[in-house]
């Protein structure tokens, strides 16, 4: 059977490895998989990330808040996959409406658009951030949502729209919440990308407080292909947590990319914390692991080798998006 598949921000980080991977022929079952990508192609967007030449992939640039280009697109396609969002916590601090209308607006426009063209199945992607912030243990799918930012607010309330659809309409709608993902071809204002590529430059590394906020990392490979279980052996209606195991403050991040980098503490620049700075991440998968099989493949210390060593080769797609300022908020 030849899938077609709508994938929302594929040119993104995530969502053009996903893609990638798809084309590649990388998922049992989806070998000739042919995907249409919607993204607009913000600062965030990267028509380098995708294959533009491949015979099965289509790109089209439109807005996913765009009702008539939705419904226009969507059609045909048995399955969507939604990565598309504003995602970036330190940028919704300065514009919250950003997110609100492309993680709020944008996903409800994709969902009705799902429902009525007769959408097989809906994946939604989200983030661990929802959940909020933890001192001791792990959060598990049934915690209560306490999103401390605007980003965290905007993708919590994209999820109980989606899950809304699930239970009122009976759409075939799965949500997948992932911790902190890391690889190659992440935009350059990420925590690992950034401090790789200024200790590439030369430049200091700016680290918020004392570094001693807690993350879970996931490689994108990992996660990609998690949301490939989700979409292929998920239940509709349910949520997964997709978490890489790995669990390092940003100060030992920090020094891990500082000696990878050939690099010393004197590079590391102590700035304020920023407002509402959640302390700790931490997630528990076991629903996704013991239903759907999943488990990570990618060690943490082989796949920060790996990326460090991707940017060091890649100037030439990095460099740029340092040298232009994003969009202002």
């Amino acid at each position: 059977m030849t899938h077609r598949v709508l994938v929302t921000g594929g040119a993104g980080f995530i969502g053009s490895h996903f893609v990638r991977c798809l084309l590649e022929g990388r998922y049992e079952g989806y070998e000739n998989t042919e995907v249409t990508v919607l993204d607009l192609l913000t600062y965030a967007g990267n028509t380098a990330n995708l294959p533009l030449d491949h015979p099965r992939l289509t790109l089209v640039k439109g807005d996913i808040c765009d009702e008539e280009l939705v419904r226009t697109l969507m059609p045909g396609h048995r399955q969507v996959v939604h990565f598309a969002a504003e995602s970036h916590v330190d940028r919704s601090l300065l514009g919250p409406r950003a997110f609100v209308r492309t993680n709020v607006l944008g996903t409800q426009t994709l969902l009705e658009a799902a429902l009525h063209c007769g959408v097989e199945t809906f994946v939604h992607i989200s983030t661990d951030e929802v959940y909020g912030s933890i001192e001791t243990g792990t959060w598990d799918e049934t915690q209560p949502l306490l999103p401390n930012s605007p980003y965290a607010a905007s993708k919590a309330s994209s999820d109980l729209l989606a899950r809304a659809y699930w239970r009122t309409h009976g759409l075939d709608v799965r949500i997948s919440r992932c911790s902190n993902n890391y690889g190659p071809r992440q935009h350059p204002e990420k925590l690992i990308p950034l401090f790789t590529t200024n200790l590439l430059s030369g430049l200091t590394v700016p680290l918020y407080g004392t570094g001693r906020q807690s993350r879970e990392w996931l490689h994108v490979d990992d996660h990609c292909r998690a949301v490939h279980l989700v979409l292929t052996r998920g239940r509709a209606g349910e949520i997964y947590n997709v978490g890489g195991g790995t669990g390092l403050t940003n100060r030992e991040i920090t020094e891990r990319l500082l000696q990878l980098c050939g690099a010393d503490a004197s590079r590391i620049r102590l700035v304020a914390d920023r407002k509402g700075h959640d302390l700790r991440y931490a997630i528990d998968d076991t629903k996704i692991r013991e239903e759907l099989g999943y488990r990570p493949l990618k060690s943490f210390d082989t796949g920060l080798r790996e990326t460090v060593e991707w940017y060091r080769t890649h100037e030439a797609w990095w460099r740029p998006l340092k040298e232009t300022p994003a969009a202002p908020v």
